[in-house]
């Protein structure tokens, strides 16, 4: 099962995605290391394509090995989700706007998302996982 927790930067993408992998025992993806491994930080539309690809190949491999794959990253466009191929969605909508500009005029908020994050709690990790745990039961996934 591939996640993506996604939303401008500074939204809580990865303070939310660590203690949520650890608590689903899932494999952490965080776009920040993908990024500095591949030496590749082109925020372009077509970089921003390049690393949702990425993602997702690493993405695959986790779920390969028969884990959950948790990526944490902006993702910004439809067109970078529909890419990751994502069997469930969060979205990280705790700000209006980032320190980014660009980012901030290139987020196309979500149409639809399977978990919704509008205020941070120290517990939203262990809400998370229970959403999951009901998703998972009902898809049989």
């Amino acid at each position: 099962m591939r996640i993506l927790i996604f939303g401008l930067p500074g939204s809580g993408k990865t303070t939310l995605a660590e203690p949520f992998a650890k608590e689903i025992g899932g494999v952490w993806i965080n776009a920040d290391e993908v990024r500095e491994r591949y030496h590749d930080w082109d925020f372009s539309p077509e970089g921003r394509i390049r690393q949702a690809e990425r993602m997702r190949y690493l993405a695959d491999g986790v779920v390969s090995a028969g884990k959950i794959a948790v990526a944490d990253f902006v993702a910004p466009t439809f067109l970078t989700r529909i890419k990751y191929k994502a069997d469930f969605e969060v979205w990280m909508d705790t700000i209006e706007k980032s320190r980014y500009e660009d980012t901030n005029v290139m987020f196309e908020k979500p149409l639809e998302w399977d978990y919704h994050v509008a205020q941070w709690f120290n517990d939203t990790h262990v809400q998370l996982a229970d959403v999951l745990k009901r998703f998972r039961a009902k898809k049989n996934v």
